[in-house]
């Protein structure tokens, strides 16, 4: 172990590092091995600190809530919705439903040994993880828990790039701000490396994934360590964590329910359509018991609040489908009433295609690892990582895994039934662009270049592996036979398709959609960071936007 741990800090040497990137890589390659130690030896760490801050008000009866009003109702507490919920409750009551239950006291969300398993123990309905298989015939998982996909993922956290910012069009120096308050609240940085993130490290610059970069939070070419959700104890935070940073007093969160539909009114005098409310079910109920919840009316101003959908990038297209917007044909086969009629509902779906290469001969008994070290390489286009991903309770495989960062295959979510808790029909199509095949072959090298390094066999303790391919019509078949997914699927409610640029969908009052079904592409090296920061960001928009509108109407009422 110390031969490998010096031996690569002189490969990292050789790689042009400067003195004080290689005393930081020596300083925690060193707390790497220490800890890898202790846990040899048996000992564990404290796995949370003492004292719960919570003081919103979380209730899953569904009675509690049917019938009353609020000036703001967001659908799906996942990434999104919980750091929008506790921004717009500094000024505003705001119901927040999920259909899943709560994270906290759950081990298999909080702990970081536990790594992996809500995406291998899943149910139909009460699942943290709700697993679906695309049209494509490719396995994946959405989250259904208080914290959403957050609750469930690998952890890695890093923004997204300047230019995918400028490109969206937000205000760079709230971006930044909404960023950083995120940041100070769920986000750490790398208390150690595990040695197989030690090791990873090592084999992406070992297969040329340059300048190595150390420790950023940013979006940059080369190899990195970037931030985590899980804190020092291998406790992670969850974005129900930021509901913390909330007005309790103005927060309401209802678990274990799932919206059926939004409640329209339409105004034939205005000429318009707003939504008004929500129907509702418990989540392990029936289709038929169904509860309302509405929009409060506004008092002395003209402006009121909205339903904001942020049910992902499946729930918020299936969900404007139920609720009558979209395109005709879906609507009149399930005899859906049209509300109006928007054919970009469900268009524009896609998923980053990634090929994992499993580096051991078999699986063993190994401690499930999130990936903390990233490569970016190929102007952006691919993203490596690597794990130790868990089979079952037992087993687990240590992988080196790369997706195509910018795919250019777009599909389709169409509905499958009229109940809101079955996922809907989506087909992905990996990889039907000859960019992204190309792309694919691309990557497929990279990763064997990266699976026979030095440092993996010298890790494994096992001779190099065998070249996976002589040809790139080898690689190409590889590529399709391997494809799967790494979990950063977006579309369907597109900006400029189906929501403005203030998340607002078109025609429709009092309705917005924030989450990654809005995004035409993944951002940064994983999507979690951006979609925490846009509930933050879209949140302080919105009260700015209250804000003047009430100065206007003091001014018209002094006149």
């Amino acid at each position: 172990m110390l031969f490998l741990y010096y031996s690569q800090v002189n490969a990292l040497a050789d790689c042009n590092m400067e003195l004080p990137q290689i005393n930081q890589v020596h300083k925690l390659l060193l707390t790497a091995f220490v800890f890898f130690f202790l846990a040899c030896l048996g000992l564990s760490f404290p796995l949370e600190p003492p004292g719960n801050n919570r003081q919103w008000h979380m209730t899953s009866d569904v009675k509690e809530v049917a019938g009353k009003s609020y000036d703001y109702i967001i659908v799906g507490g996942g990434t999104c919705g919980c750091p929008l919920a506790a921004t717009l409750s500094e000024k505003f009551s705001v119901l927040l439903i999920e259909r899943g239950g709560s994270p906290y006291g759950n081990p298999l969300v909080i702990d970081r040994r536990y790594y992996g398993f809500p995406l291998i123990k899943t149910d139909k309905y009460m699942s943290v993880a709700q697993s679906f298989t695309s049209e494509d015939g490719i396995g994946n998982v959405r989250g259904r828990v208080l914290g959403g996909s957050s609750a469930i993922n690998g952890g890695f956290y890093s923004r997204a790039s300047e230019e995918f910012v400028c490109k969206a069009g937000w205000d760079k120096e709230l971006v930044k701000e909404a960023y950083e308050w995120v940041e100070s609240k769920v986000v750490f940085p790398p208390f150690y490396l595990s040695p197989w993130q030690s090791v990873a490290e090592f084999s992406i610059l070992e297969a040329g994934v340059l300048p190595y970069n150390g420790f950023s939070l940013e979006h940059i070419k080369g190899t990195k360590i970037s931030g985590s959700v899980f804190d020092e104890f291998g406790k992670r935070h969850t974005s129900a964590d930021l509901l913390n940073a909330g007005n309790p007093k103005n927060l309401t969160v209802l678990l274990n329910a799932t919206v059926k539909s939004i409640i329209f009114h339409h105004s034939s005098y205005r000429n318009e359509t707003r939504a008004k409310g929500i129907r509702f079910i418990q989540s392990n109920g029936t289709l038929d018991e169904t509860y309302e919840a509405y929009i409060n009316k506004a008092k002395n101003s003209s402006s009121r609040g909205d339903v904001i959908l942020a049910a992902g990038a499946l729930g918020s297209p299936q969900l404007m489908m139920l609720s009558g917007i979209g395109p005709k044909e879906q609507l009149r086969r399930f005899n859906i009433s049209i509300v109006r009629e928007m054919k970009g509902v469900g268009q524009g779906m896609q998923d980053n295609p990634c090929i994992a290469v499993l580096v051991d001969s078999k699986p063993q008994n190994r401690l499930p690892d999130p990936p903390q070290i990233a490569g970016i390489t190929d102007d952006f286009k691919i993203i490596v990582e690597a794990s130790i991903f868990p089979l079952s309770s037992n087993s687990s495989r240590v992988n080196v895994a790369a997706k195509i960062a910018m795919p250019t295959s777009k599909g389709v979510l169409e509905l499958n039934n009229t109940d809101p808790r079955l996922n809907p029909s989506v087909r992905f199509n990996y990889l039907a662009s000859e960019d992204d095949m190309e792309e694919c072959v691309k990557m497929t090298k990279l990763l064997e270049r990266i699976a026979r390094s030095k440092s993996i066999s010298f890790f494994l303790g096992e001779s190099k592996q065998e070249k996976l391919t002589s040809t790139d019509v080898d690689l190409r078949n590889f590529c399709k036979k391997n494809v799967r997914t790494i979990y950063h699927y977006h579309g369907g409610c597109t900006v400029g398709s189906v929501v403005d640029e203030q998340n607002k969908v078109y025609g429709i009052k009092g309705l917005r959609i924030l989450d990654g079904s809005t995004f035409s592409e993944s951002p940064g090296t994983n999507p979690m960071a951006t979609i925490l920061m846009l509930g933050r960001y879209q949140g302080l928009q919105i009260l700015r936007e209250r804000k003047a509108d009430s100065g206007l109407n003091a001014k018209e009422q002094t006149k």
